[in-house]
């Protein structure tokens, strides 16, 4: 059923001017940044308006969700980039690929192996990037901060992955802006440039710490639906 309240493109018009806002704030070129929508748990009904908007990046969280959602929607709409946001494990990793044209949750050296031999068996090499548990919390996925340069030595150098970037989730209750700063030092130390941070609640501060890629879903989808019971 449509939610007749929710009009997805003038959500998006309003990220988009938030994005091109804090740009020009820390003046940074708005094109260096680029509108990941999280589309995770909301229906083709919602999602489909913001690609009739013009709308042709996305993030899931769920290989399962995805493969259910995406192939209709990539039909109808063929230029589609599709980023995999959520944990991946490695018995999904033939479907990811085939499913996916990012991953952006790249948190351990037993996934990125079977990434890599993946890759490998059917000759398609996505970028990946790499999750970098900047807080240090036990509970949340990531390399450590003090792992992170013999890992990303690890995929590019011997496994061969197409590394392009980093990502991180800030812990909910600390400053996001140190985080941010932690994530883009790493980057560039290593010399990469991809940085997917920020969400709805922060994208514009991330935006300020050199940002390329910043996670949006509740700006422009509104509150997740609740999951369905298992």
């Amino acid at each position: 059923m449509t939610d007749q309240s929710y009009d997805g493109a003038a959500q998006l018009a309003d990220v988009n001017e938030a994005i091109l806002q804090a740009a020009k704030t820390v003046d940074r070129d708005p094109g260096e940044v680029s509108l990941v929508a999280v589309s995770k748990i909301h229906g083709v009904e919602r999602i489909r308006p913001v690609l009739q908007a013009g709308h042709r990046l996305f993030g899931e969280n769920r290989v399962q969700e995805a493969e259910q959602k995406w192939p209709q929607l990539r039909q109808d709409f063929g230029d589609v980039t599709l980023h995999l946001i959520g944990p991946l494990q490695t018995n999904k990793v033939k479907a990811a690929v085939a499913t996916f044209d990012v991953i952006q949750t790249l948190d351990r050296e037993k996934l990125a192996r079977a990434l890599a031999k993946e890759f490998a068996r059917v000759d398609k090499h996505l970028p990946v990037y790499i999750q970098i548990n900047t807080g240090e919390e036990p509970q949340k996925a990531g390399i450590l901060p003090t792992d992170a340069d013999a890992f990303i030595a690890l995929c590019r150098d011997e496994l061969q992955l197409e590394v392009c970037g980093l990502m991180c989730i800030p812990p909910v209750d600390e400053e996001a802006s140190l985080h941010f700063a932690l994530l883009a030092k790493i980057a560039a130390r290593n010399g990469l440039t991809g940085l997917s941070m920020g969400m709805s609640a922060d994208f514009e501060t991330a935006i300020a710490f050199g940002a390329t890629h910043v996670r949006v879903g509740t700006a422009i989808f509104g509150s997740r639906p609740k999951p369905p019971l298992k």
